[in-house]
């Protein structure tokens, strides 16, 4: 399959001087401290610092928002003529908190990357060769200007909510995050996207270059390359899972918000031009790290899952990027 040549973003420079660059190439080479690996480790719990924090004791919600603004047990909308709700009578907070859960996740996420990126969190090794150098407030706003990502995410989420759509079950804060729910989601969605990702590049060029094809100029991708594709590629790899997935998994509102913050940030971590500390640990449970994630945006026919390699190493698509190590890849990855 043809494949576009780099986005512009690729080239730019960075601002960075000769020795502040030379001083990058040899922290690449530096290993990250244990200290700087737990510290950087708390990532996970961050992502998620919405949900564990208004869920302590499971009912720590009830003294921070009235009674009124939410409902403990499940509730079937009331659709009108038209098989909507009328968005006067749902209450939103659910909604609300929902977004905001991804936002503040998104916050401890990107800085993360921005203290990895400045050697503040230990030495780090880049997964390829190639030098991505560029602006961190471009990247970030490139980042956060995605219409295909958070735009289109952000309206389908309350589209559905705010019109009734959602099970029942999705509206209901009792019971905290479970935790069996929230893998379950996870996994499920991971599955249907690498269906539908396999599909985007097998079914035809067609198909391939209407839907992915935009997200595969980056050839090297970088953290903030994530949601940087199509609306047709949104729409058939993280939509139409997220929908098949609420239909399926029986979630309150809090295991929801969970699953949504960690497959949000996840996805943009896999994106990293960076190995994270974890991914050793990663690589052993079968999870996606950064690196599988650049092998498929390197060689495009291997590593179609994002969150979890299972299902490439059950199609016989898996390939591990240590194979590319010295080649494609640098060493130590």
């Amino acid at each position: 399959m043809a494949v576009s040549g780099l986005a512009p973003c690729e080239v730019e420079g960075d601002g960075k001087s000769e020795a502040v660059k030379a001083a990058d190439a040899v922290t690449d080479a530096e290993p990250t401290s244990w200290l700087a690996s737990m510290l950087a480790l708390l990532v996970w719990p961050s992502i998620c610092a919405l949900p564990l924090t208004l869920t302590l004791g499971q009912t720590h919600y009830r003294y921070v928002f009235p009674q009124t603004w939410y409902d403990e047990a499940p509730v079937v909308q009331a659709l009108g003529p038209y098989m909507v709700a009328d968005p006067r009578e749902v209450k939103p907070l659910g909604l609300i908190l929902g977004l905001l859960a991804v936002a503040v996740g998104h916050v401890f996420m990107l800085t993360y990357h921005a203290l990895r990126r400045n050697s503040l969190l230990g030495g780090k090794t880049r997964i390829q060769p190639q030098v991505r150098q560029y602006v961190f407030s471009e990247g970030l706003q490139t980042h956060l200007s995605q219409p295909e990502g958070f735009v289109l995410l952000g309206s389908y989420l309350a589209g559905t909510w705010m019109l009734g759509w959602m099970p029942s079950s999705y509206y209901s804060f009792e019971g905290g995050i479970n935790w069996k729910h929230v893998a379950a989601q996870l996994l499920l969605q991971d599955l249907i996207q690498c269906c539908m990702h396999l599909g985007e590049h097998k079914i035809s060029t067609w198909v391939y270059k209407m839907s992915h094809k935009p997200h595969h100029r980056f050839t090297n991708p970088r953290i903030f390359d994530a949601f940087d594709g199509s609306l047709t590629d949104t729409i058939c790899m993280i939509l139409v899972p997220l929908i098949i997935v609420a239909r399926i998994i029986p979630a309150n509102v809090w295991s929801y918000m969970t699953f949504g913050t960690l497959y949000a940030n996840w996805l943009v971590l896999i994106h990293s031009e960076y190995v994270h500390p974890w991914d050793h640990a990663f690589r052993c449970l079968g999870f996606g790290t950064a690196a599988d994630h650049h092998v498929h945006h390197r060689l495009f026919v291997y590593n179609f899952g994002h969150l979890f390699m299972y299902w490439d190493k059950i199609l016989g698509t898996y390939r591990d990027p240590k194979n590319f190590e010295g080649k494609q890849f640098n060493k130590n990855i």
